[in-house]
């Protein structure tokens, strides 16, 4: 048998067995249902996406800005699993599932492909496909956008190597893979706009393994020609990132008050741990909080740290590139979700490392296999502790995909595994809230308010639970709160004003109504209590105005009916 025959032989078992194991392990999700942390809003409880596919809502998918993000093929994606599955869970887990085979496979093809490096190429998909940091990515509905938008950032790396080597030989067919590269990238912007990062990774690529910049000894004008022909991706990459921070600012997503040296100190140590947590990853949890300030030694030290590994990398660039291709490509991705603009109450996440890691595993991969290769018996250690590694991959990514089998479970762990966690221990809440535990539901938002004051959704989850349990006074004071730290949550806003209308504060009602529908127009119920407060205020005009909308956003909205015929039986004048 010849060396190509065999190699052949090789290539089709790694495929094989790359899809069949990763199916494997993650085929437990497809039983799961979904959890209470986004899958309601981005499918569940999201009229837009389970009508499934239409006019209408792919009009919607690329215009709308809900939960503070711009990604219509994200949207369209949710929307085709409603035409095929409706709101079963699973068929929407499995198409997630399907997504991470298929980006396991393009990474080890894209290796293959631009490096040669068969076996280094089939670990590293096999970590990207098996390690635990990536469960959330793939168990997660809500989290479509990581495996989408890794599905065109993969195509489009592949596609470049294409024009890469097509240019080499001055090939006319060179610009449509140019062409197609870009068109692949915006798709990929259009699924989660983390892919901003990708014209970085193409320069990358150019130094290694590419080496269209072989030592940087070539003439300037080179790299001039390099620069000129990312223009393009950085364009685009632009464009998604203004429209992204004007979409998460207006959502209300984007925390401008935190110091930038709070900023800095979280980069630098989240980049610490998901350094450690590639290498042990222990105590995985969905959410990380951010304790708004960091012990100024601690960030020091992983600055430090950071600096000393970089400058080694870039020191040994001529003689083992692969180690500051992967290692900048690992800090580079990382720029957007790194914490330098903050979104959310998180300080890092897991699934923030879906593409990184890539890079991450490439500088591993081939560091070791040089570092054996130089030992007397290291082509045969190098393969028993890269066995192991994979073993222990597959043992914790098991365990982690169970908990992800209900949301109680979920959060239960997390709060379990960090310290101070609000955000969890609210998300708790509302998972046995869910469940028909009120008691328990209220201990928990009370703990979550009790760790921070400052976080509006667990005031606002504990007034609703002391409200169902009678405690109005306390509820008043709760719900107060969550509208004064998110005055732009339009249901916040909104049962703030119900609260008023209950106690005949009309004026204040009024007030709370008129923020909720400045924030979400649609919203036809806010709309018809606007107008009730309005009538009950005496400003009959605004009411019937109020009430006229309702109508018209929800035509069987009968009470706004109703209310409209009796003002205009009382004050004919405005008919």
């Amino acid at each position: 048998m010849t060396e190509a025959h065999l190699q052949k032989k090789y290539f089709a078992l790694i495929v094989l067995v790359l899809a069949l194991v990763t199916a494997a392990i993650y085929w437990p999700i497809t039983r799961h249902p979904f959890v209470i942390f986004d899958d309601e809003q981005y499918i569940v409880f999201n009229p837009h996406v389970t009508s499934g596919l239409n006019e209408t809502n792919l009009v919607w998918a690329f215009t709308t800005s809900e939960q503070a993000n711009w990604h219509p093929l994200t949207w369209i994606s949710h929307q085709a699993d409603c035409n095929v599955f409706g709101v079963y869970a699973g068929g929407h887990h499995l198409v997630n599932l399907l997504f991470h085979i298929s980006n396991t496979l393009l990474v080890f093809l894209f290796l293959r492909g631009s490096t040669g490096a068969l076996w280094r190429s089939a670990f590293v998909a096999a970590l990207f496909a098996w390690h635990p940091l990536h469960v959330e990515s793939v168990a997660w509905a809500a989290e479509r956008k990581d495996v989408l938008s890794t599905f065109f950032w993969l195509q489009t790396l592949m596609v470049y190597v294409r024009y890469a080597g097509l240019v080499k030989v001055q090939s006319p067919k060179s610009k449509v893979y140019y062409l197609l590269a870009l068109f692949l990238f915006a798709l990929g912007l259009m699924s989660k706009p983390m892919v901003v990062t990708l014209p970085f990774a193409l320069l990358l690529l150019d130094f290694w393994p590419l080496q269209r910049i072989p030592n940087f000894r070539q003439p300037a004008s080179n790299f001039r020609q390099l620069l000129l022909e990312k223009v393009p991706f950085f364009l685009l990459a632009a464009a998604a990132s203004a429209v992204t921070y004007l979409v998460q600012s207006g959502g209300g997503a984007v925390v401008s008050k935190m110091a930038w040296s709070e900023r800095f100190a979280n980069a630098a140590l989240a980049y610490a741990r998901y350094t450690a947590k590639t290498f042990w990853p222990a105590d995985l949890a969905i959410i990380y909080p951010h304790p708004r300030h960091w012990p100024v030694a601690l960030a020091l030290g992983a600055a430090a740290m950071l600096a000393v590994w970089t400058l080694l990398c870039v020191r040994q660039w001529r003689q083992q590139p692969f180690l500051a291709f992967g290692w900048f490509w690992f800090l580079g991705t990382l720029v957007p979700t790194i914490g330098l603009v903050q979104v959310g109450a998180q300080s890092m996440a897991d699934r923030y490392t879906y593409i990184p890691s890539i890079g991450f595993f490439i500088a591993v991969v081939w560091g070791a296999k040089e570092l054996f290769d130089r030992r007397p018996r290291g082509k045969i250690i190098l393969p028993i502790l890269g066995g192991a590694a994979l073993a222990g991959c597959l043992v914790v990514t098991a365990n982690q995909i169970v908990l992800w089998r209900d949301s109680i479970t979920l959060f239960r762990h997390a709060v379990d595994v960090t310290v101070d966690n609000y955000a969890a221990e609210n998300c708790l809440g509302k998972a046995y809230e869910k469940s028909g535990d009120d008691v328990r539901a209220r201990i928990c938002y009370q703990a979550a308010v009790d760790t921070e004051p400052r976080f509006p959704q667990s005031q606002f989850n504990l007034a609703m639970s002391l409200l169902e349990a009678g405690e109005t006074t306390n509820a008043f004071a709760h719900l107060q709160a969550a509208a004064d730290l998110e005055p732009r949550d339009a249901d916040i806003q909104f049962d703030l004003g119900i609260y008023f209308s209950q106690h005949g504060g009309w004026t204040n009602a009024a007030n709370c109504f008129s923020n909720s529908v400045a924030v979400r127009p649609g919203y036809a119920r806010a709309q018809f209590n606007l107008g009730n407060a309005y009538a009950n205020i005496g400003v009959f005009t605004g009411a019937a105005a109020r009430f006229r909308e309702a109508l018209r956003l929800d035509p069987n909205l009968s009470e706004a009916r109703t209310n409209l015929n009796r003002l205009l039986t009382e004050h004919p004048a405005m008919r």
